[in-house]
């Protein structure tokens, strides 16, 4: 299984980096693979989103009887699992494939990072759409592209540590 995630990575890495020279001097290779990955994963999710909120819910409240949900949280609730399963994928075997932190760390990290982003969402979807009265779809391309800030410097320092590291501070006599 192992080989095929990373042969599947390769192949997307490949594909992506197809598309990389008109930006390789003014954008470094890990970023246009986080914004392409990201970019798709975010693409999916919103799609998702949609589909759920609009389709499935039919934008009704949903009544668990002891708890209701909002339909633009459920649906948010619904998608998040899917877009935790392939962003995890995307990023860990084509954006930041270069990291020697173990796969279970890694994956324990990125939860964590994503812990982060669910708040985020959470609040700002709550904030746009219930305070500003903004539509659903409209606060959750908003709130995903402030969300996309936190989760790559998340991911870059923290969860894969693919980031340059401070170099020591040199012993002064």
């Amino acid at each position: 299984m192992q080989d095929i995630l990373e042969k599947t990575g390769n192949a997307i890495r490949n594909f992506i980096d197809w598309f990389y020279f008109p930006f390789l001097h003014f954008l470094p290779r890990e970023i246009f693979r986080y914004a392409a990955t990201g970019g798709s994963n975010t693409t999916l999710d919103i799609i998702l989103y949609f589909i759920f909120y609009r389709f499935i819910l039919k934008m009704q409240i949903v009544d668990l009887g002891f708890v209701a949900i909002s339909p633009h949280i459920a649906a948010f609730m619904m998608v998040f699992p899917i877009t935790f399963a392939t962003g995890f994928f995307l990023a860990k075997y084509v954006t930041f494939s270069s990291s020697v932190i173990k796969g279970r760390i890694q994956l324990f990290r990125y939860l964590l990072s994503v812990s982060g982003s669910i708040l985020l969402n959470y609040i700002f979807l709550k904030f746009f759409v219930e305070y500003c009265g903004l539509y659903a779809t409209l606060s959750k391309i908003i709130t995903t592209i402030m969300v996309i800030v936190y989760s790559y410097l998340m991911q870059r320092y923290f969860t894969f540590k693919t980031g340059k590291r401070l170099l020591p501070a040199r012993n002064r006599l």
